[in-house]
This record gives structure tokens, C-alpha cells and sequence, in this order.
């Protein structure tokens, strides 16, 4: 279907499952050194339900359509949309579309995708939707950054919903949160790339791999508070990536830029 990257250790279960890195038209050329599958974070919803793109370099092919819907209007013309990213599907040889959604699910949003995953498929093109979003036909992301409960026992409940795990893809989110005990809400607090480091810099602590979660762990105290830290890195994502393999799913999706400082270690460097 689509060609894929080949992660550094060679399973069989992840050779089999298609990689994508999304990355913006300014990262390509980087992503692109670690992973043949780029979905293009290039386009976005515009004004009168049309799609605007960035700069993208004519000779752009291959991949997949990324499209946000970030500070989108009301899309009264669902069809006009469709049309318009299937040209651009055809114009540069992608083979479907990603639909890079954050708001809640809403009724046009809805309307677009039930409508894309038809246009799609007519041309043998695969919708890829984030999990709220799903509907028939799409392949559907669920995401990979859990802090409670089972990832295995998480993928396996997916599984057994109605398409199975060919419908399935990984939206392969990377894990780091601090989070106060107790944490009662399960909702912790994001850390930056640079606060991670200098927090494990100050603490220097001993860190231990939670097979529930798929994910690395330390504890540490702080004015008198309690504190657990969850964080991915190469080895816990590329386990995730085994996991959803075993288990079928179809594809797995990376964000370029939260895996640019590991993407040595996630990914084998690519031939010239």
C-alpha cells in the first residue's frame, strides 16, 4: 500500500505495519531521512469549505493528505471539500488522507468525514481518523499514551469492536507527564522536552518500566507532594509498535516533532 520506515530493530510483526512520521513542509526534508512515509501536515480548512495549503515543493509526492481543522470554520460544503482534496490527492500521487482533528466531534466535521471516507475509497484511497471521529469505512487512531489501566488490554478492547484491527492504526503519542499523588483525575501536567531534562538532570533518578503501561516511571518528592513521572522514549514506543503489530493493526502514526530527538534510535537512518 504505502512504503514504510524500518525501525531499528528488525521485528517481523513491525515490518508488516505501515509507519508514518506527519511532518510540516519545513520538516520534510529531516523526516524524510528516517521514514519513506510522510503524511504532509500541509493543509488545513479554509473559508467556503476549502482547503488552503502551505508551500510545498512541486516535486511533493507520495504519502498522505494531513489536514487540521485548527481555528476552522463551519464546513457548509462538505462536498466541495471532498472534491478539492481528492484533486490534490490525485495531483501528487497520495494515497489518502489524514484528518488531523482536535475539536470535539461536531455535526459538519462529521458530515465531511462520512462523505471523505466515500470519495476516498472510490478512488482506493484510505481515510485515517482520529478515534472520536470514526466511521465506517475510515481507519481509525487510537492513541497510544495511556496512564492507567492496560495498553495491551487497551488495543485488545479496540480490536473487538465491529472492522477489527485492519480498521486500526496507532496514533503513537509520546508519553511525558508529571503527575501529583494522588492523581484522582488520571490527568497529570505535560512537560516540555526541556523541563523533562532538567527535572532528570536535578533528580538523577532510578527509573523502572511499567509493563501495564508500556511506559518508563520514577517517583520523587517536592514540597512535600508526591510526584510520579510517565515517559516514553525509543524502547517503550518501539514496544507499543510490537504490540499493535501482533495484535494486526494497520499502521502506526508518529508526530515529527515529538520524536525528532530520538528519531536515531526510533528509526534507521535511510540510504541516499
Amino acid at each position: 500500500m504505502f512504503q514504510r520506515a524500518t525501525a531499528k530493530k528488525q521485528e517481523s510483526g513491525v515490518r508488516r505495519m505501515q509507519i508514518y512520521l506527519a511532518a510540516s513542509p519545513s520538516a520534510l526534508q529531516e523526516a524524510s531521512g528516517y521514514c519513506r512515509g510522510l503524511a504532509h501536515a500541509a493543509y488545513r480548512i479554509g473559508p467556503n469549505s476549502t482547503l488552503l495549503r502551505q508551500s510545498l515543493l512541486l516535486q511533493t509526492r507520495g504519502g498522505l493528505l494531513s489536514v487540521s481543522d485548527r481555528e476552522a470554520p463551519f464546513i457548509d460544503d462538505p462536498e466541495a471539500l471532498c472534491a478539492a482534496v481528492l484533486r490534490e490527492c490525485g495531483r501528487r500521487n497520495y494515497g489518502g488522507a489524514l484528518l488531523d482533528f482536535e475539536e470535539a466531534p461536531r455535526r459538519d466535521r462529521m458530515a465531511f468525514a462520512e462523505k471523505l471516507v466515500s470519495v476516498l475509497g472510490s478512488s482506493r484511497r484510505t481515510l485515517y481518523i482520529p478515534e472520536r471521529y470514526a466511521v465506517p469505512g475510515a481507519v481509525a487512531l487510537i492513541c497510544t499514551a495511556i496512564s492507567g489501566g492496560s495498553f495491551s488490554q487497551r488495543l485488545e478492547e479496540a480490536c473487538a469492536r465491529p472492522g477489527g484491527a485492519g480498521g486500526l492504526a496507532l496514533d503513537v503519542q509520546r508519553l511525558r507527564m508529571d503527575f501529583r499523588l494522588p492523581a484522582r483525575t488520571g490527568e497529570g501536567r505535560s512537560l516540555s522536552l526541556e523541563d523533562f531534562r532538567k527535572l532528570t538532570e536535578r533528580l538523577n533518578p532510578s527509573v523502572f518500566f511499567s509493563q501495564d503501561l508500556c511506559a518508563r516511571y520514577f517517583t520523587y518528592a517536592q514540597d512535600g507532594d508526591a510526584h510520579f513521572v510517565l515517559f516514553d522514549d525509543a524502547d517503550t514506543l518501539r514496544q507499543k509498535l510490537r504490540i499493535g503489530a501482533a495484535m494486526g493493526f494497520s499502521a502506526a502514526f508518529f508526530m515529527w516533532p515529538e520524536v525528532q530527538d530520538i528519531a536515531p534510535q526510533l528509526f534507521s537512518k535511510k540510504m541516499p
